[in-house]
């Protein structure tokens, strides 16, 4: 495959009927020299690859053997991708004019960034903030993940609040600009997660080693969210659940580990416990699957962990929250970024 200097790819999994909805405008507003638009294929069933061969002969098509995932699909799909900057863009989102400069520029300015993330907005309601991203991603001291313009699941209006380029914890997979050499020193996604906390892994991990992570407005996207898999689907509880706890063991250091962790399994039981008074089985189930989970995979945490330390030091970042972003939201009914972390 040619060498380019963006590289926008696309991770599909029987996504015929997105990509049929959602590439248009990928394909209209991303043209120029040295960009190029690639879709990474999961092995899908439907007829995806048919349907670009046929409809899209401008993009190119990486057809992988089975469907690994978000993380690994990706993982193995930017092997064979020569650029100079990834853009990994789910396939439920709708781009805008002039999307990918605002981006490229930031990195291009600063050799120590290493992400940016544009504003995310809803599809459905296009003056509101999309889940998966909105703004610029943090975590609070407990590792719970929110973003700026997302509160747990309450999404603010985009009054221009957040119209300012900014430094931020982590950036979205549902549409980050990455160095590709840093992605790759960084050891790339962590296949194991199959799909879920993996943008936040490798962003906690790129920080530790020294880099930026960074926010612009200047960029807009539209994200239908729920592509894949629905918000409240038992697999998607079983893996947010589960990679939380996978993330805060790789990433926590050593001082808040243990203080860390027993309180988020403790709060995870809380959870558990919510969703068994709402007869929710198979929410319940899906809990204690991750529970199962992250306790048997103990050695091989352990073991990545060290590795990790060879790379960087679990460090602290001034982009985590020293509050509770649950107890803010729970208890004293914040509901805005603002309000929150005031």
């Amino acid at each position: 495959m040619n060498s380019s200097r963006v590289a926008i790819v696309i991770l599909n999994w029987n996504g015929r009927k997105l990509l049929e909805q959602y590439l248009p405008s990928v394909v209209q507003y991303s043209q120029g020299d040295g960009i190029d638009v690639i879709v990474a294929d999961n092995q899908s069933d439907d007829d995806s690859v048919r349907f670009l061969q046929e409809n899209y002969p401008q993009v190119q098509i990486i057809q992988l053997t089975e469907n690994h995932g978000f993380a690994k699909g990706y993982n193995l799909a930017l092997q064979q991708v020569e650029a100079d900057y990834y853009i990994l863009l789910n396939s439920d989102v709708e781009v805008s004019p002039d999307w990918i400069d605002p981006m490229i520029e930031l990195m291009e300015a600063d050799s120590t960034i290493a992400a940016v993330q544009p504003k995310v907005l809803s599809w459905h309601r296009k003056d509101e903030f999309e889940y998966a991203g909105a703004a610029g991603g943090f975590i609070d001291q407990l590792g719970f993940p929110f973003c700026r313009g997302r509160i747990l699941n309450v999404m603010e209006k985009d009054h221009g609040q957040f119209d300012q380029v900014t430094n931020i914890f982590w950036a979205t997979g549902a549409c980050m600009a990455v160095r590709a050499n840093y992605f790759h020193k960084a050891g790339g996604f962590d296949s194991d997660f199959w799909a879920h906390m993996e943008e936040i892994d490798i962003c906690w991990r790129l920080k530790n080693m020294g880099y930026k992570i960074q926010f612009t407005p200047y960029s807009k996207v539209y994200h239908l969210g729920g592509g894949t898999l629905s918000y409240d689907n038992p697999k998607k509880l079983f893996l947010n659940f589960r990679n939380s706890l996978w993330l805060l063991y790789k990433n926590l250091p050593r001082r808040k580990f243990y203080k860390v962790l027993m309180v988020r399994m403790l709060l995870d039981g809380v959870a558990a416990f919510k969703l068994l008074s709402e007869l929710n089985w198979r929410g319940f189930f899906s809990v204690f699957r991750a529970h199962y989970a992250f306790y048997h995979s103990h050695r091989t945490l352990r073991n990545k962990r060290l590795e990790l330390k060879k790379i960087a030091e679990p460090q602290w970042h001034t982009e985590m929250l020293c509050k509770s972003i649950i107890w803010k939201f729970y208890l004293e009914r914040k509901r805005t970024f603002k309000e929150a972390t005031r």
